[in-house]
């Protein structure tokens, strides 16, 4: 698969999780935390893959996009921080629904302008093979991505790499145990 039609597909995924979440009414509490912490999972891999893969191709192949990778860096260092907090509250706090609507705001924001701005120019800077190759680098990356936000990680290379390679195993256990207490209390 090709780099922009994987990073497609995660933001469908992420934008339907968002649509699913947007439907709940006030009192459906324990899905709304599932589905938090689904495009929690989501965001946090997506955004790692980006850091380690995609912006680095970015910066390398695509001429004066080191503004729209800094920007979207920036982005992504917003997302992981209100991702941090909303993992430390409950859905019956006051803010929870508000923070995830601006989460939501933000992320789909960052989505649009990849899509319409920076995707376009790496598809016309770099050939379909370099594409499918950075396509396969990406679906490597995910397979040992971190699954939860590191707002105080690097996010550029080669420091968020080693980051990511301590994190992600650790994220294993957070989220087998978080997994755990959830199904104990039904």
């Amino acid at each position: 698969m090709n780099a922009i039609a994987l990073l497609r597909d995660d933001h469908r995924r992420v934008k339907q999780l968002f649509r699913e979440y947007e439907r709940l009414g006030p009192r459906a509490k324990r899905a709304k935390q599932r589905i938090v912490q689904e495009f929690s999972r989501e965001l946090a891999v997506h955004s790692n893959i980006e850091e380690v893969v995609f912006y680095p191709q970015v910066r390398e192949h695509v001429q004066r996009a080191e503004d729209e990778v800094l920007e979207g860096l920036e982005e992504h260092h917003i997302v992981k921080w209100t991702l941090s907090e909303l993992e430390k509250m409950r859905p019956e706090d006051e803010r929870y629904d508000a923070k995830v609507r601006v989460l939501m705001e933000s992320v789909r924001h960052h989505i649009d302008e990849e899509e319409r701005e920076l995707f376009p120019r790496v598809r016309a800077a770099v050939s379909r093979a370099e594409l499918n190759e950075m396509g396969e680098k990406l679906q490597q990356a995910k397979a040992a991505a971190p699954t939860r936000p590191h707002p105080r990680a690097p996010d550029e290379p080669p420091a968020n790499v080693v980051a990511a390679a301590i994190s992600a195993p650790m994220d294993v256990v957070m989220d087998g145990a978080k997994h755990a207490v959830s199904r104990v209390r039904g």
